[in-house]
């Protein structure tokens, strides 16, 4: 659907994105990445609001630069506030009437999609008076009412409160039932996580990694795996493991014992084994690097 070959953007001495070659397909796709990565850039380039310094990027294999029919196959969520001194629903409609929608579709379709982001009750409240999770919400609004085939959503969960990120969190993950193709931006990796396992690693401009988050996953395997054993005699179970196979460290902690592995399937397949031939109760084993955050922290210490 989307493909960058050899995409960089500089302004002047500072480069912003270098070198990206990455393809991304239907579905939903978390880009990911700490503040300052370059997502924001790359976002912009995608949807055609800047010219790239260096290589090409296509959406539906057109280029997306000055591409008038393209646009308006897309939605755009920025991360910046700009807003107009209007209602949420004439500030909805008047975008929809830039898209190209005739006046009374426009107010039809801005009614419609207010409802479904939960502003249906203060579509004719100015957007100005609106808090910050009413404005994400009526920015995603403005991304849909041309009902858009691609959306991209830049940050679009940042400063909302715990209620109504789980909300728009369900209504994402609900568009994408629906079949919207949707790229989402965000530096809270669990977030992401919650909503897709295709990702999109970024770092310093550079893309890490990219696929999905088990695949990804594989690229550690050369690093130990840490799993963590919360039991009643982690000390006894140290001892049964020290000369397991595949075991490379052992670190005792208050009530717990955390193993770092080379080989997790060998390792999981034996811990039963060595569980009822000591006799200790273990109460909880987690993998502490099976989770996005790991991925990204490892991926990162080793660019």
């Amino acid at each position: 659907m989307i493909q960058a070959r050899g995409l960089s953007k500089w302004f002047g001495q500072v480069i912003a994105l270098n070198g990206v070659d990455v393809r991304i397909g239907e579905g939903i796709t978390g880009l990911l990445g700490l503040n300052g990565a370059g997502k924001t850039t790359f976002l912009r380039l995608l949807t055609g609001q800047l010219r790239p310094s260096q290589g090409s990027v296509t959406l539906f294999g057109e280029p997306i630069w000055n591409n008038h029919r393209l646009l308006r196959r897309i939605g755009v969520c920025p991360e910046e506030d700009a807003f107009y001194d209007l209602s949420g629903l004439a500030f909805v409609a008047c975008l929809a009437r830039l898209s190209g929608l005739r006046r009374a579709e426009a107010r039809r379709r801005a009614e419609e999609v207010l409802e479904r982001v939960g502003l249906g009750p203060h579509r004719h409240r100015s957007v100005r008076a609106y808090s910050r999770g009413m404005r994400q919400r009526v920015k995603l609004a403005q991304a849909l009412v041309h009902d858009p085939e691609v959306l991209f959503l830049d940050e679009p969960l940042t400063g909302t409160d715990p209620i109504v990120r789980r909300e728009l969190r369900e209504l994402i993950v609900a568009l994408g039932a629906a079949g919207k193709h949707i790229v989402l931006s965000s530096h809270v990796l669990h977030e992401v996580e919650s909503i897709t396992h295709t990702i999109v690693l970024m770092h310093r401009g550079r893309v890490l990694a990219d696929g999905d988050v088990e695949r990804i996953r594989a690229l550690m395997d050369e690093h130990p795996h840490r799993v963590r054993i919360l039991c009643d005699r982690p000390r006894t179970l140290a001892r049964a493991l020290v000369d397991r196979p595949h075991v490379v460290g052992l670190e005792l902690t208050p009530g717990a014992l955390v193993v770092e592995t080379d080989d997790p399937a060998d390792f999981f397949a034996a811990v039963p084994h060595l569980v009822d031939a000591t006799g200790v109760e273990v109460d909880e084993l987690v993998s502490e690097d099976d989770d996005l955050a790991a991925v990204f922290r490892y991926l990162v210490e080793r660019s």
